[in-house]
């Protein structure tokens, strides 16, 4: 799966052009069904197509746009890497493309702004996490929901111990093994490591740096929690070179070579779950704390200007529906409309994301469990 980082949300936010195209599709990590995956793209592709002609957009220029997204069709290996959902933004200067474990309804959306609406549920404060599976043999990365589990690409990282240290690091072996447990029952065991040679921690300090640094440049910009999984002596070590500021404190312990991703994400999701929770229920309490004061709203209209200026620190907005309207940026001006017409943004949609480019946390709940029994409820930082 691909990573929206704020710097990218953002950058796409703030294309404007008489012709963006937003696309969404379903799509399938293995079996049939990923034969049938580029046939949809296709037909949706040329919706697109006939939307743009019947604007009146030239068909040179249509060709030219289209140029882009038609490539994928050719590329085989990309329709067998699938993630649940696939979205494109694309315009004649511009395209982006990510693979998501979000199950998108097959849309078109032809405007002068990208349509992001269906990327909120995997950008809410609650929506993700991820992990880091770390042993002497490979390092993986996965990024993880409540219901799914994804890898993702870390290209830059050596896989093993050996890569980094090709000169003597055989000479220098990090061993693992497993000991028995003294716990209740006597029953499993501890995976431990211990390390023959005295520069190892000095060696493996320096190879999680390596480690660290595409991590933290792959996940700059997110809140994600990040899980650790390996050798539990390790956690200490990576912790001391760690910069990521959403590292849970506790790990998942053992050999990661033995488990794979979907074996990794209960453990993972039975560790970030208790932080979700708190979260949002600390984001309630102080809701409810400065009701009725300056430094709450539940009006619309202030919760999406305070979104811009990123005085909103926590916002709740209602699931399933929409308050339809518009926002001009430099006039700072909204209008609100009865009813979705042409041209018209959700504005629910609209200050989440605006609240989460500029660091503050969001939670997308049902209507009911909107703090102020509205459909926005937001908590400024001053």
């Amino acid at each position: 799966m691909d990573i929206i980082t704020n710097e990218k949300l953002q950058e796409i936010l703030s294309i404007r052009s008489a012709w963006c195209i937003s696309l969404f599709m379903p799509t399938h990590r293995a079996g049939r069904e990923t034969e049938q995956d580029p046939i949809r793209y296709k037909n949706l592709l040329s919706e697109a197509e006939e939307r743009l002609l019947a604007k009146g957009l030239g068909a040179h220029d249509v060709k030219k746009m289209l140029k882009a997204p038609k490539s994928l069709l050719e590329a085989t290996p990309f329709w067998q890497h699938q993630s649940d959902g696939l979205a494109l933004f694309f315009s004649i200067d511009y395209f982006y493309l990510f693979r998501l474990p979000l199950e998108f309804t097959p849309m078109v959306f032809v405007n002068d702004r990208f349509h992001i609406k269906q990327l909120l549920p995997i950008l809410n404060s609650d929506g993700t996490f991820n992990i880091l599976a770390i042993s002497q043999n490979k390092v993986r990365l996965f990024k993880g929901t409540q219901q799914t589990i994804d890898e993702i690409d870390l290209p830059d990282t050596p896989d093993t111990l050996s890569e980094s240290f090709p000169d003597d690091w055989p000479k220098q072996k990090f061993q693992f093994q497993t000991m028995g447990s003294s716990g209740k029952g006597g029953q499993g065991g501890n995976t431990h490591a211990h390390a023959t040679g005295t520069d190892v921690k000095v060696r493996l300090k320096k190879w999680f740096r390596k480690i660290e640094k595409e991590v933290t440049s792959l996940l700059k910009d997110t809140q994600s929690p990040l899980v650790l999984a390996g050798v539990d002596t390790l956690f200490p070590i990576y912790s001391e070179v760690n910069t990521y500021p959403n590292l849970v404190e506790e790990g998942i312990p053992g050999n990661p070579d033995e488990m794979t991703g979907k074996e990794l994400h209960p453990k993972a999701w039975a560790l970030v779950e208790p932080i979700f929770t708190k979260e949002r229920e600390t984001g309630i309490a102080l809701y409810r704390q400065l009701a009725d004061t300056e430094q709450t709203t539940n009006d619309i209209t202030k919760a999406l200007l305070g979104a811009y200026r990123g005085q909103v620190k926590t916002l709740f907005v209602a699931l399933g529906v929409q308050v339809w309207g518009n926002y001009d940026p430099e006039k700072e001006e909204v209008l609100l409309y009865e009813s979705h017409q042409s041209g018209a943004e959700d504005l629910l949609d609209l200050a989440a994301i605006q609240t989460l480019i500029m660091g503050g946390a969001v939670f997308a709940v049902p209507p009911e469990d909107v703090p102020s029994s509205t459909l926005v409820a937001a908590v400024f930082r001053y």
